[in-house]
């Protein structure tokens, strides 16, 4: 018995084995197969922080966007490249040309300003090969690059100015400078607290002097210290090993952020611009090297506040002329006594950086929060650079408009946008399908289901609006404060909810909760303050309490103690979830009459005051909802997404094993497999399958990039997210994730279920455009059918390529090479077959290990016939091809063939192909259109057959007088051979129409050939054949019909008889004839 045991155990264990090797464990490269697609927008494109022209080649240029990688130009920005896109982080401070080496470009990652809404970085990167590759070479705690300058006369050494970490202490802050090319890092100027540098000079006269400013900051999610006693301007000699601080005529009170230039015409006169207390601030001048310091003018930059701005640029063509960055651009010509702002019509405000060509001093290029802006005649007009997709979405939402839905989202500092899924145009979702729907910065938009014309939009601080898409028009919903009640602290993204359970039935938040029953005409507080209600001062700044004198930025932020997230269960009406920017969850199960809160302070492990991004009832479960929550503005950068199994009771990690670096944004549940989650993270899109125990990431299509908001169109299947930086993207039809099944993958190919396909002909784009113009792009058109490979198929090729890499270099042998170049495959075919079991069409199939997708494009196979020569346009203007298949069912059925023999993989499936809309006028049946189709096939066959035999006869009869030319024959055979040509002729006319008028461009009699057109004009549309396209055909039939019998006769008696003519008299071979018999 004990024996019989063992040997059970044994088999249980063997099977259990086996089962596993046949599982596929998720990996990020599981579902690369499956890509998101880009829309865009760059209407109004995003946030450029820096930007390098090559000194040599001024039609090369480099532009660091912010939060959306590197982009290049080499045609003067006609088009524009992204070289960034794989690197690990997409948030650019600098960027820098080496003036010795301009194939060598150092870039800073990290923004260099001081918002709320940045992203940190991860060091410095150096590309010898003007961007194609990248390589990190350190500094990865710098989180927020200046400015890197290499010495003008050794590569090797190289300066970087960091600010270091925003939110915390520590990091790597300061000036640091490299000796060996980047390959190690001193630290020369700043502390490991609180100091570091933004900005940094070299004198192109003494390379060993430089100068530096410091700066000590820190934000945390309640407030800004923009200064401190760290800051100041310092200067070397003995380039950058040791600083001296700079301070003669200098201010004495705590400095905030500065912004250096120096002269381009004496480098003993140094520039800066410096934040003082309480915004105030100025410009001051040093004539002797820093030596001493003259007031120019108490300028300093507004807007947001100087911490967002403080550039300061001296020109290269004009002495004493300044340009300080600022929400309007403010300009000096007499070294920074005086200003004005600068011309900025048509053009964004919010200018971050400037650069310069040396050939053209009226040349001018301006980085702002809404991209690129050039002026050729020094700030007097303005020309947009329309095609950087660099949007900064922080919310979005779909509809359910048809045939497509739109999608919604709010912006950084670029208002809030409305645009298609998709379009019928061909060319894709250009900037003009989006639509502004709100100006200033866009935050979070809801929609009303079964109502796509009511969409809801704010800016910030809760500045809530209700739009009408069908008339433009906005009405302005924020719920007011009651008389004797203290001001509503509205987020500066404050969250708003269309309920799930009535449509016109609205819950927003400040510190309290609001409902409205009637789309925000009148609110009701459903809450009192859920928040922890501080006086944000008393909150610890540089790690305690700040003195009331210090530097205090609270304006351009949001409020603090503030709901940051809701969400109402689907299941259980009323049973609301609000999450604060202070650290707890309220919960109410009875509409908001009474509330409990859960702190996070009450979980081990959990920072106290962590924000909550996002709260999500459960779609399936009323007990149940999810969290994410974000402690990176106290420096914490762990992911931490949570889940109630008790509305909200106790809450535990379902993190798993996310990467610790990763900050959640949102969280979001299928509408169908309660445990398939999705979550928009600080670098991309992670998915899980088993309720949080592991995640991957989804990387196919997408760059590095922040996904701020994801949702799921439930109509369409359709994964949509916000990037903040690269605009929105959109994975379409997540069913094959839903239903991909890791421990069943025996299988060689798996074929998932095929979403209707639209029928509708695409429209053409605006021709002539240029190259410039941004479109984003459209689903695949057509039918779009989805397949899972545990393996390519392997060559004959790929397995000795395999071995080969593995160090077996054996030579094969003459007969296997042979062989293998002999196969043909292996190679994947869909074989599209209609209702009746016609096949109507193969597509090529994609070979690659995971999921693959392939689209029909709903057109017939042309069977027009095949030459032997290569394909070519066919005969007259025959637009036969792209003819679609009419509405109806089909089937896919997937098959390898490999040297000529099929086998069947998968199907045949099923799917259905839908017209996407009605006209205005009622189209031809279905079955009409198809009849014309088959008569319309026959004839362009006949036509092809027809023309081919035409043309090989006049080839043939030309070589039959060149081969009587070689040998005596009659003179009644050449007659022949004249009068024959003359017939061919004649019938090519008839045919093809008069070449001889075709020479200068008259017109031709009608001929045969008129209807290969039809495929065109008969069938590029959805209406069907008019009676007019019935007429031609049957014209051009009975055209075609006298012409072949004709030809038949030449053929058979004219041609016939000069062949034999010339046998008889011994000519030479003539190609074609066939073998020659042997004696």
């Amino acid at each position: 018995m004990k024996l019989n045991s063992t040997i059970l155990l044994t088999f249980l264990a063997f099977f259990i084995c086996i089962e596993s090797s046949n599982s596929q464990k998720l990996t990020s490269d599981t579902f690369s197969g499956l890509e998101f697609r880009e829309i865009g927008t760059a209407l109004t494109s995003g946030r450029i922080a820096d930007i390098a022209i090559q000194p040599d080649n001024e039609k090369i240029m480099y532009a660091a966007a912010g939060s959306g990688g590197v982009w290049k130009t080499e045609n003067a920005g006609t088009t524009w490249t992204p070289i960034f896109d794989k690197e690990s982080t997409y948030s650019i401070g600098c960027i820098t040309i080496d003036p010795n080496d301009h194939n060598t470009i150092w870039v800073g990652t990290g923004e260099n300003v001081g918002g709320r809404h940045v992203a940190f970085g991860d060091g410095i990167f150096v590309s010898h090969d003007a961007g194609k590759s990248w390589k990190n070479v350190g500094l990865k705690d710098s989180e927020h690059i200046s400015k890197v300058i290499v010495s003008p006369e050794d590569s090797n050494i190289i300066w970087v100015a960091s600010q270091g970490p925003l939110w915390s202490k520590g990091g790597d802050r300061g000036v640091f400078k490299s000796i060996d090319g980047g390959a190690t890092w001193k630290r020369t100027l700043g502390d490991t607290e609180w100091v570091g540098a933004t900005d940094i000079l070299i004198d192109p006269d003494n390379t060993d002097v430089l100068y530096a400013a410091t700066w000590q900051r820190q934000r945390t999610v309640a407030a800004l210290l923009g200064s401190g006693p760290g800051s100041g301007i310092h200067k070397s000699n003995d380039g950058g090993e040791t600083w001296t601080e700079l301070t003669n005529g200098l201010p004495s009170s705590n400095m905030g952020k500065i912004g250096l230039a120096m002269s381009h015409f004496d480098s003993n006169v140094i520039y800066a611009a410096i934040e003082l207390d309480r915004g105030k601030g100025g410009v001051y001048m040093s004539d002797d090297a820093g030596a001493s310091w003259n007031k120019q003018s108490d300028t300093v930059s507004g807007g947001t506040g100087p911490h967002y701005y403080q550039e300061l640029y001296a020109s290269p063509h004009h002495d004493g002329r300044l340009y300080l960055m600022n929400n309007n651009v403010l300009i000096s010509n007499d070294d920074g006594k005086s200003f004005y702002s600068m011309n900025e019509e048509n053009k964004h405000v919010d200018t971050h950086a400037v650069a310069f060509r040396e050939s053209d001093p009226d040349y001018l290029i301006m980085g702002t929060d809404g991209g690129l802006f050039e002026t050729f005649d020094h700030t007097k007009t303005w020309r947009y650079i329309s095609n950087l997709p660099l949007s900064q979405y922080y919310k979005l939402a779909v509809d359910d408009a048809k045939p497509f839905y739109n999608i919604y989202g709010g912006t950084q500092d670029n208002g809030s946008h409305g645009a298609p899924s998709q379009t019928t145009f061909e060319d894709g979702i250009r900037n003009s399908d989006f639509w502004v729907t709100l100006g200033a910065d866009g935050y979070a938009a809801a929609t009303e289901p079964g109502n796509p014309n009511i969409v809801y939009g704010e800016f910030q601080e809760g500045t809530l609006w209700r739009i009408d898409q069908a008339t433009g028009e906005t009405v302005f919903i924020q719920p007011q404060a009651r008389a004797g009640e203290p001001f509503e602290r509205f987020n500066w993204d404050a969250p708003i909810l269309v309920s799930p359970h009535k449509p016109t039935r609205l819950y927003f938040a400040s510190q309290r909760v609001w409902k409205s029953e009637d789309r925000g005409d009148s609110w009701t507080p459903i809450s009192e303050d859920i928040t922890l209600n501080q006086d944000r001062l008393t909150l610890p700044m540089y790690g305690k309490q700040q003195s009331w004198d210090n530097a205090w930025d609270v304006g351009a932020m949001s409020n603090y103690n503030t709901i940051t997230s809701l969400s109402e269960s689907p299941v259980q009406e009323e049973l609301i979830y609000a999450g604060t920017d202070d650290g707890s969850v309220s919960v109410t199960e009875d509409g908001g009459k009474s509330w409990r809160k859960f702190s996070w302070s009450s979980i081990k492990g959990m920072p106290n005051s962590a924000f909550v991004n996002d709260v999500r009832a459960d779609l399936f479960d009323a007990n149940v909802a999810y969290a994410a929550v974000d402690n990176h503005k106290n420096g914490d950068y762990k992911p931490y997404i949570l889940k109630t199994s008790d509305k909200g009771k106790t809450w535990s990690s379902i993190a798993g094993d996310l990467p610790q670096r990763l900050l959640i944004w949102r969280v979001v549940q299928d509408h169908v497999k309660k445990d398939l989650l999705f979550a928009a993270a600080e670098n991309g899109i992670y998915v899980t399958k088993n309720g949080g125990k592991n995640w991957v990431q989804l990387k196919g299509g997408l760059p590095t990039i922040a996904f701020r908001d994801l949702t799921i169109q439930k109509d369409e299947n359709d994964l949509v997210g916000a990037s903040f930086g690269r605009g929105f993207y959109i994975l379409d039809d997540i069913s094959p994730i839903r239903d991909f099944d890791e421990n069943a993958t025996t299988k060689e190919l798996t074929l998932y279920d095929t979403p209707d396909a639209l029928w509708y002909k695409q429209k053409d784009g605006l021709y002539g455009q240029g190259d410039n113009e941004y479109k984003g792009k459209n689903p695949p058109f057509g039918a779009v059918f989805t397949y899972y490979m545990p393996e390519k198929y392997k060559s004959m090729k790929d397995v000795r390529s395999e071995k080969e890499k593995e160090g077996d270099m054996t030579f094969p042998g003459w007969d296997a090479l042979q062989k293998e170049n002999r196969e043909d495959g292996p190679n994947l075919l869909l074989l599209l077959k209609d209702a009746k079991g016609n096949i109507i069409n193969t597509v090529s199939g994609t070979n690659k290990k995971g999921f693959n997708r392939v689209n029909w494009n709903l057109t017939i196979a042309d069977k027009t016939g095949e030459r032997l020569d290569a394909p070519s346009r066919g005969v007259g203007r025959s637009w036969g091809g792209g003819i679609m298949a009419t509405p109806g069912e089909y089937t896919v059925t997937v098959m390898k063939r490999l040297n000529g023999e099929d086998t069947v993989l998968a199907g045949p499936q099923t799917f259905n192909v839908k017209p996407l809309y009605e006209g205005s006028l009622p189209r031809k049946s279905y079955e009409e259109m198809n009849e014309f189709l088959d008569s319309y096939n026959d004839y362009r066959q006949d036509l092809r057959a027809t023309s081919d035999v035409l043309e090989h006869n006049l080839k043939l009869i030309d070589a039959m007088k060149r081969a009587a030319d070689k040998v005596y024959v009659p003179a009644d055979v050449y007659s022949k051979i004249a009068s024959t040509k003359s017939k061919l002729q004649d019938l090519d006319t008839k045919l093809n129409g008069n070449k001889i008028k075709e020479e200068i461009g008259e017109r031709s009699n009608i001929s045969a050939s008129d209807g290969s057109g039809l495929g065109w004009t008969a069938f590029g549309n959805t209406y069907g054949p008019t009676a007019e396209n019935k007429l031609l055909l049957d014209r051009v039939e009975n055209q075609l019909s006298s012409i072949k019998s004709e030809l038949r006769q030449i053929v058979a008696n004219d041609i016939t008889a000069v062949s034999a003519a010339l046998k008889k008299a011994n000519a030479p071979y003539i190609e074609g004839q066939g073998l020659i018999d042997e004696d």
